[in-house]
């Protein structure tokens, strides 16, 4: 899900599929926060996770969509307590200079930062729960058990979202409260021998979640800012979607991919340079990915997001995502139309006529995605968690050095990536960088030729 991919690149297939196939990313540490630094990580935080089992956990110890349940202690995790209301969103920029490989591009996880919480929660949470309550199962769905191939991942979503609730009561305990099972009735899903989480209460909301009633995908959703994948092995060795909760994509859709092998998703998403590149990392990664070792990796692309027609806000979607973050209406048209495939020119409603590439900068968005993957203990399944951030260009213009930078990168994509990612749809705000970067330059904020960066900043 190349993201801007989620949105651009993600219809890459179902994000990691895609994501983590392309882009260039550096391998190195992640700085830390910008706007809400974090303390370094305690010394409770810097053990490594310990984990114990039959020792088939281990690729080369197990057969395809064998795993047996491992008791894994999630590492410590370093409690933020900062109102929600002053935590900005992170200013990812993941951009180089210069040419464009396309290369998987993962990095280490800290396990303090598995899922990012900002003060746009409330809004994304009120757009989140519209477009799940009234798109039901387009939007979200647990697959059955394909008989002979894979198994279902029903088990791996419940894993999933109490996954979700032990971290995110520890890491941000004034907004998530929980209450947990007696001692007699414990439950096998708590953390360090504690009792099993019975119910969540997500305070900005005023809102309590049973977690034994409510569908796991569902409130997997609605927990957290993110939209979430779950890929579970074959008996084949081949990783399937099994589950999935896809709330903002942007540019696919996952009534279109669910089921689908992690390789046959890249391949329907026409994914550039997949085959030859990234086909075999990519099934190695999956098939050998640590209980221990959590990977990120960023990614991004361009969205042309024109300004609601008059009346549109009318409409109970439009008015909760005017900047359609959840779909690109402007590029793609209806997202339940029947001949859906991403789309290079600007789809127009019924009965206009086809739409014209915008020249304003104003109606061109940075969409950048987050994604982190990490595999479940009691399943092995593997998570795959996908964070969209939406910036308007003309934003990005009035930071120090991005212009130029952004420029450079865009100019350095290979013909098919360009493709791809839909260059033509933007390529007209090249020179708008071009222009902002030398108003820095001759303003002594950058330096002509400077090529430094901090990525993914």
């Amino acid at each position: 899900m190349s993201l801007p991919v989620h949105f651009d690149a993600l219809q890459i297939v179902l994000g990691l599929l895609v994501l983590i196939g392309l882009g260039v990313y550096r391998l190195g540490q992640r700085s830390s926060r910008v706007s809400r630094p974090l303390a370094s990580l305690s010394s409770s935080c810097e053990q490594p996770a310990h984990s114990t089992g039959n020792g088939k956990t281990r690729a080369q110890d197990r057969q395809h969509g064998e795993w047996e349940p491992v008791t894994f202690d999630y590492p410590q995790v370093e409690v933020c307590t900062d109102e929600l209301s002053t935590i900005k969103p992170i200013p990812y920029r993941p951009f180089r200079w210069g040419e464009y490989h396309v290369t998987m591009g993962i990095r280490k996880m800290s396990w303090n930062e598995w899922i990012e919480i900002d003060q746009n929660f409330v809004a994304h949470h009120k757009l989140r729960e519209y477009r799940i309550r009234t798109r039901g199962e387009r939007l979200v769905k647990t697959n059955d058990t394909q008989p002979g191939i894979v198994a279902s991942g029903r088990e791996a979503a419940r894993e999933l979202v109490y996954e979700l609730a032990e971290y995110l009561s520890r890491r941000y305990p004034d907004i998530y409260r929980v209450i947990r099972k007696g001692k007699n009735e414990k439950g096998v899903f708590g953390w360090y021998g504690e009792a099993q989480i019975q119910t969540i209460t997500v305070v900005p909301l005023q809102t309590t979640y049973n977690l034994e009633e409510e569908d796991p995908m569902t409130l997997s959703a609605l927990l957290i800012q993110e939209d979430l994948v779950i890929m579970v092995e074959g008996s084949d060795g081949r990783y399937y979607l099994q589950a999935g909760a896809i709330i903002i994509p942007g540019s696919w859709r996952l009534s279109d991919k669910i089921g689908m092998p992690l390789d046959e998703i890249h391949v329907t998403g026409h994914v550039p340079q997949y085959q030859s590149k990234l086909h075999l990392s990519m099934s190695r990664f999956f098939r050998r990915l640590p209980l221990d070792k959590p990977v990120v990796r960023n990614n991004y692309s361009f969205q042309l997001v024109q300004p609601p027609r008059p009346g549109a806000l009318a409409d109970p979607e439009t008015a909760l995502d005017p900047t359609e973050l959840a779909w690109c209406r402007t590029v793609h048209g209806d997202e339940d139309r029947d001949d859906f495939e991403r789309r290079h020119s600007i789809v127009p409603p019924p009965g206009e006529a086809a739409g014209k590439i915008p020249m304003d900068p104003h109606e061109v968005f940075l969409r950048s995605e987050r994604q982190t993957l990490r595999r479940l203990p009691r399943t092995g399944a593997v998570a795959f968690i996908i964070r969209v951030y939406q910036t308007p260009v003309v934003e990005l213009a009035k930071e120090p050095g991005v212009p130029g930078r952004l420029a450079s990168a865009v100019r350095g994509w290979s013909e098919d990536v360009g493709q791809y990612k839909g260059i033509e749809r933007y390529k007209s705000i090249l020179p708008y960088l071009d222009e902002r970067h030398r108003e820095q330059a001759e303003a002594g904020l950058v330096k002509d030729g400077d090529r430094s960066s901090s990525y993914p900043f």
